[in-house]
């Protein structure tokens, strides 16, 4: 099995780390999906529509029918988080990697390469919502890749970033179903310390982002203000 690297973004691996990202988090909606089924106010409302539908049309198949045509519906709703988290980040910072992570200060980008192909990817910005922490964001590892270690070699690179910067902190936000990433976190030192929804659809759907913190000690020292 080939080893890997860690290294600096390259503004040729723009379009390689759009697509990996992208297809990163739209794994995700079949996850959410079976999360949304296990809701017990979910299988509630699947239950009305089809005693519902079948009183109103006397019929087991059309019963059956607009609980299928729910189904469908419910899942465009949940796929659609992901879609827009997904047209979100390509029309920002994922727009102009150079410009938002290379040249802006504090700021960095790295990617895992094995064999001379990108496969991973991990940014980090100054945190806008927690004083004197970096925020870790934008990690994802192509499927293909998973259990080599790599989330875990970026996810260091970007403590070691924020200590050799004098950060007091790293932060990151995962979603609910990102079961995996989760136990990568909390096994990096992180703790979770708050949740928060993406949007009202996430509200209405009870979709989850879960914030984490983990604070590098006084030793590494605190972030000037």
């Amino acid at each position: 099995m080939a080893s890997f690297r860690i290294r600096a973004f390259r503004e040729q691996d723009s379009d390689v780390v759009r697509a990996l990202f992208a297809r990163g988090i739209l794994e995700h909606a079949p996850a959410g999906f079976r999360y949304m089924l296990r809701l017990a106010r979910v299988r509630l409302v699947l239950l009305v529509v089809f005693v519902g539908a079948r009183a109103g049309g006397g019929s087991w198949v059309l019963g059956l029918g607009a609980v299928g045509l729910a189904l469908v519906l419910l899942w465009l709703l949940v796929r659609s988080l992901s879609a827009e988290y997904v047209r979100d980040a390509l029309g920002t910072d994922l727009c102009d990697i150079p410009g938002t992570y290379l040249r802006a200060p504090d700021c960095g980008f790295w990617v895992a390469e094995v064999g001379g192909s990108v496969v991973g990817m991990v940014a980090a910005v100054p945190s806008r919502d927690a004083p004197g922490a970096l925020e870790l964001r934008r990690m994802s590892v192509s499927r293909e890749q998973r259990g080599r270690g790599l989330a875990r070699a970026l996810c260091r690179e970007v403590m070691a970033f924020a200590r050799a910067r004098g950060f007091g902190a790293v932060v990151l936000s995962t979603s609910m179903v990102q079961v995996a990433a989760q136990r990568l976190y909390e096994g990096q030192g992180f703790r979770r310390v708050g949740t928060s929804s993406p949007s009202l659809l996430g509200t209405i759907l009870h979709f989850q982002i879960f914030h984490y913190r983990c604070d590098l000690g006084a030793r590494d020292g605190a972030k000037a203000e």
